[in-house]
């Protein structure tokens, strides 16, 4: 007789654009074990590499509609222009798989989680410093100045949710920052090595550096 299948957990990483969420948790599922990556819906066009059903999965605004009516999302929001979700029902079949399902999504998303599935862990993923969220961003080269000023703005505002997240990850290495998050769900989310900044500290703090950096970027009003 074999035993019950350990029910799998919800597990958020969000943050800003440029923090590199995305980027750990690909790691994580790379890395094996029990971790599988939910793969957003969006309608923004693919970029240079990525792959439809594996980075994304693109849809027409038509067919987000749909989704939306049907009630096939677990969660969607508008980001920068585009709209993002999360399907269900792919969510619901690894949980029961019993695999940790990481959700790469934005702050509104992560919210809407929270209330839809109350045993989800939500991780905040911080840059190291506001210099390398800008850097991460432009270095991409896949964004129009203004385009950029507005993902920088909106990254400025987006890190004044990391305090309501359950735990806060800096990336400033990408295997540590991978190690902290596997730490962090395979624990439960027990106590975590004393940071030298609080939260709050390490909010303000990158929100000047962004803000001086976005003063050269837009230059004197």
């Amino acid at each position: 007789m074999t035993g019950a299948v350990r029910k799998g957990r919800p597990v958020v990483l969000a943050g800003p654009s440029g923090t590199g969420k995305t980027s750990i948790a690909h790691r994580l599922v790379r890395d094996g074990g029990t971790y599988t990556f939910s793969v957003s819906a969006t309608t923004r066009p693919p970029r240079a590499g990525e792959k439809d059903g594996v980075d994304y999965q693109f849809v027409s605004p038509e067919e987000f509609d749909r989704m939306v009516r049907d009630g096939e999302l677990l969660e969607w929001a508008e980001v920068h222009g585009r709209r993002y979700g999360t399907p269900e029902g792919p969510l619901r079949r690894a949980l029961a798989e019993g695999r940790n399902v990481l959700l790469d999504i934005d702050v509104q998303g992560a919210r809407q989680v929270r209330r839809s599935a109350r045993d989800a862990m939500l991780i905040f993923v911080l840059p190291p410093t506001g210099e390398v969220l800008v850097s991460r961003l432009a270095g991409r080269g896949t964004e129009r100045p203004p385009d950029l000023v507005r993902r920088v703005e909106n990254a400025r505002e987006e890190l004044l949710d990391a305090p309501d997240f359950d735990h806060v990850v800096v990336n400033e290495d990408l295997d540590e920052a991978m190690e902290h998050v596997r730490w962090l769900v395979e624990r439960g989310g027990g106590d975590v090595p004393p940071s030298p900044e609080t939260v709050e500290e390490a909010v303000r703090r990158l929100r000047e550096e962004i803000g001086e950096v976005l003063a050269g970027l837009t230059g004197p009003k």
